[in-house]
């Protein structure tokens, strides 16, 4: 069975830092491009960030140069640094595996990010 597990959610101030962890069992991250994804209430899920199984990365306009990507192959972890959080960065946020081929994608269960003015 597969299971991806997000943590590190929190309040914080504007203009903080938050670090979150996306934690898997059951499958291999080595093998699965990863990406976090968040969604606000009332709001469509917003694809955040991304990297390759050969560590390429890409970034939302939204995020660029606050947050950044990372995998852990080893310890089956894929990361999100956060950094000048704003108040409109608060939301549930989840990490995704995705199969290079497409044939598979698995999702966590989020963690919530709220940040106060």
């Amino acid at each position: 069975q597969v299971q991806l597990v997000e943590s590190g959610g929190d309040l914080v101030q504007a203009g903080g830092s938050l670090r979150l962890s996306c934690g898997g069992s059951g499958i291999a991250f080595r093998f699965y491009h990863m990406s976090w994804y968040r969604q606000a209430p009332g709001k469509q899920r917003e694809l955040l960030a991304a990297i390759t199984t050969d560590n390429n990365v890409n970034y939302a306009d939204s995020v660029r140069g606050r947050f950044t990507i990372s995998r852990h192959n080893a310890q089956n972890e894929v990361a999100l640094q956060m950094s000048s959080l704003k108040p409109e960065d608060t939301a549930v946020y989840s990490c995704n595996a995705r199969r290079p081929d497409g044939a598979a994608a698995y999702w966590g269960q989020g963690t919530q990010v709220t940040v106060s003015s």
